[in-house]
């Protein structure tokens, strides 16, 4: 094998670890490179909202379920977190940990019936939990503020220093979902991962191979709930404010049209749909006013011409033009 051949394998076989490597250089650098709180406040909620979205690509696009209540365990864990914190004087790593067992056990009860069920009567179960949540939101204004929110929520520190700042936020948040988007790429590739596709292309054939089909739906299931509350809770503390509007069933949809846009499946592209959602309003004022609609557009957009979602469609695409482009030569 040539010195060209062993380089040429080293970057294939270690593409993905190069991969995130790459990315976690780029973000090291990017507070200094941009040097402005504004842009660093969107990358930051980028950044939350990858963590969730990547456990929902989990469930949605591995494990081949629906959720359109995902948006409840972001907010359990923004409340959470929040109440912990303000109310009993918890330390905020400890109530973002208490939080996140507490989300986990909701999330396990709650799959236990639901997860019996499938297509579009999961997606009304799930549905039905967010409302659920929302309502008691919104309407428990003695401990959660009601529609007025809940405000002083304290920053989260690392050893006496309060990050308090976009700039320290960013490392903190970048950090959690560089963490969170390696375990989501191993994950796809383990036995877990492997089940649960076996699981998303026919249940009775992977019953057969000896799965355990509701057992690895319910793990799944409770591992996507945990990083929303995880999101959640970092979402608090970056804002030290909070109101039920943040975690209605519109924005359960939104989570849905994140994973739809990057691709099902494809861990790398949920990265590329949380960051087209989050920066369409900063390039289209109107975005906010029709935001539903425009969803709504965009994801029957992507399902009727790509429907492996824009990063794996047009991933797709380009293999074909070169295999029809080596063929062309090859004739």
């Amino acid at each position: 094998m040539t010195p060209r051949d062993r380089i040429r394998y080293f970057f294939s076989s270690h593409r993905t670890g190069l991969s995130v490597c790459l990315l976690a250089l780029f973000l090291l650098v990017y507070p200094a490179w941009v040097g402005n709180p504004y842009l660093l406040g969107i990358s930051n909620l980028i950044a939350v909202y990858l963590i969730a979205v990547i456990g929902l690509n989990l469930f949605i696009g591995y494990a081949g379920q629906i959720s359109l209540g995902h948006a409840a365990y972001l907010g359990l864990g923004a409340y959470g977190s929040a109440l912990l914190t303000v109310h009993l004087g918890i330390n905020p790593w400890l109530a973002m940990a208490a939080t996140a067992v507490a989300v986990g056990l909701t999330a396990f009860l709650v799959a236990i019936p639901t997860l019996r069920l499938s297509g579009h009567y999961l997606a009304m179960a799930t549905l039905g939990f967010n409302i659920v949540c929302y309502t008691v939101m919104m309407q428990w204004d003695r401990v959660t503020g009601g529609p007025s929110g809940l405000a002083g929520i304290p920053h989260l520190s690392l050893a006496g220093v309060a990050i308090d700042d976009e700039t320290r936020f960013h490392y903190l948040a970048w950090g959690a979902a560089i963490l969170v988007l390696t375990l989501g790429l191993n994950l796809a590739r383990s036995s877990l991962g492997l089940a649960l596709a076996a699981v998303a292309q026919n249940e009775t054939a992977a019953a057969s191979l000896g799965i355990q089909v509701h057992r690895a739906k319910i793990r799944i299931f409770v591992l996507s709930a945990v990083l929303a509350s995880v999101a959640g809770s970092l979402f608090a503390h970056c804002y030290t404010f909070i109101n039920p509007d943040s975690f209605t069933i519109f924005n359960s949809v939104e989570l849905v049209t994140m994973v739809v846009i990057g691709g099902l499946g494809s861990i790398w592209g949920s990265l590329f749909g949380a960051s087209l959602i989050i920066l369409l309003p900063e390039f289209l004022h109107f975005f906010e006013t029709f935001r539903d609609i425009i969803h709504g557009l965009i994801v029957v957009t992507v399902l009727i011409l790509l429907p492996q979602g824009l990063v794996s469609g047009l991933k797709d695409l380009l293999r074909m033009r070169l295999l029809r482009k080596a063929n062309n030569a090859r004739n």
